[in-house]
């Protein structure tokens, strides 16, 4: 897996992004690779002077056991709706942040979508 590039992680972001189902990819008016579900931002990813960021939506609950690890921080002007960002994540974090941006996914997407899921995804 290609996770210290930008291009690589943009790549992995996108990857599980659009494993999902109906989940599409759209270019904002910052140039931030937005994912989104039914019109509604799950995750947003895009580059700075400080290399690759990556975004995603949470409920508060778990913004905030995320905000006491390390590498997580609140999101700028959209934290206060629970969305996390990790900057450069490194490759032990990708087993949780797919994790995360599946429960992300399923935060925003409809009932019967979110329905699906589960039923493809029962353990």
């Amino acid at each position: 897996m290609k996770s210290q590039d930008p291009e690589g992680m943009l790549e992995n972001v996108r990857k599980i992004c659009l494993a999902l189902p109906e989940a599409v990819e759209h270019i904002d008016g910052f140039g931030h690779n937005t994912f989104k579900i039914n019109g509604k931002s799950f995750v947003i990813s895009g580059e700075s002077e400080k290399g690759f960021r990556l975004s995603f939506k949470s409920d508060r609950e778990t913004q905030e056991l995320l905000l006491q690890k390390e590498h997580y921080y609140k999101t700028p002007y959209i934290g206060q709706h629970g969305w996390v960002s990790i900057q450069n994540p490194a490759e032990e974090n990708w087993d949780e942040l797919t994790d995360l941006i599946q429960e992300a996914y399923l935060r925003a997407a409809p009932k019967r979508l979110v329905k699906q899921w589960h039923e493809l995804n029962k353990k």
